[in-house]
């Protein structure tokens, strides 16, 4: 895997849009072709393609 990406498993993230909940921070939980997030908040998953997670991260926290 390329370590161009400045994200890592087990970072905190924060997205561009909050979740639902109203909690606008991430973990990243799985890594690969696919991420997996999970809401600090309300503990919800979310899988989606690096991509598309690439263009929604905002920054990372930790």
């Amino acid at each position: 895997m390329a370590k161009d990406t400045p994200f890592e498993l087990n970072n905190v993230v924060e997205m561009k849009k909050p979740h639902p909940c109203g909690e606008n921070k991430w973990k990243i939980i799985r890594m690969g072709a696919d991420i997996r997030i999970k809401c600090l908040g309300c503990e919800h998953s979310v899988m989606m393609p690096r991509s598309q997670f690439q263009k929604r991260l905002k920054k990372v926290l930790e």
